[in-house]
């Protein structure tokens, strides 16, 4: 196992034309590559963001159009890549899953995550999100054991349920992906406490690819970050498209779950948590 490697988040301004937004997202993936990076991040609904005007078409089967460029992407430069999001297709249906992938070096499609809890809500100004009105939640928790370590999955607001990290933790999860879209008002409030809470309670670096920019319905918050097991903030972007650097360092982690073992500490006695 790699213990100390060089990862890539990109931060993209997603928008309407799927075709454009992927050779952005690929092209970003060779220049991290070339950088030395072994992990490439994407953020959520990383393909498209309002009505497709491009190649590709809207909702997308995984694979698919999107996932198949990021696995030849993965397979020709040697590299895993998170793929952020994108909205997979369910036949027959009117909704969409929120979907990502892990690609391993070969092309292979390592993992699939859909998105368990739907953004639903309504803000102090009257503005109101519901994504469940075209998202259908998934029904499964994912880790993935690489060469890379253990991963975790999850996608934007799921970051707001903590017993969910709490379960990836137990399954074994040392890096947590979180590819996020937050609003700016729920960005700037809530993301960067909600992100260090989480690798806090658990001991695990999260990586969090944001989208940014102003979309169709509302404005990216941007400020991808990686936070590492003590809770520090060890990269951030600011809001403009391009591609964060920082690094995943598995034996530091070890050495912070040592000081502060609160996974061993946990008063099962008292309370469980049930998986299925």
């Amino acid at each position: 196992m790699t213990e100390k490697y060089k990862i890539a988040l990109v931060q993209m301004d997603t928008q309407n034309d799927k075709g454009k937004n992927m050779e952005t997202a690929l092209r970003y993936a060779d220049e991290a590559a070339k950088e030395g990076a072994l992990l490439v991040c994407f953020p959520e609904v990383m393909n498209l963001i309002g009505r497709n005007v491009g190649e590709g078409g809207g909702r997308e089967p995984v694979p698919g159009y999107s996932t198949e460029l990021l696995m030849e992407k993965a397979k020709e430069k040697g590299i895993f890549i998170h793929g952020g999001s994108i909205t997979e297709e369910i036949p027959g249906e009117r909704r969409a899953y929120n979907t990502s992938v892990l690609i391993g070096p070969d092309g292979r499609i390592l993992s699939e995550c859909r998105k368990l809890h739907t953004f639903d809500i309504t803000l102090a100004d009257g503005k109101a999100f519901r994504e469940s009105d075209r998202v259908c939640p998934g029904e499964s928790m994912e880790t993935v054991t690489t060469e890379l370590g253990v991963f975790g999955m999850s996608i934007c607001y799921d970051v707001r349920f903590p017993e969910l990290y709490r379960l990836l933790a137990l399954k074994g999860a040392q890096v947590i992906f979180v590819p996020a879209s937050f609003t700016k008002e729920t960005g700037e409030a809530h993301l960067e406490a909600l992100l260090r809470a989480r690798a806090i309670e658990n001991g695990c670096y999260l990586i969090s690819a944001a989208q940014t920019g102003t979309k169709p319905a509302y404005t990216a918050y941007g400020n991808s970050m990686v936070i590492d097991p003590w809770g520090r903030v060890t990269a951030r972007a600011g809001t403009e498209p391009g591609i964060l650097y920082g690094e995943i360092d598995l034996t530091y982690e070890e050495e912070v779950r040592r000081q502060m073992p609160s996974l061993k500490n946990r008063r099962s006695d008292l309370y469980d948590v049930i998986t299925k």
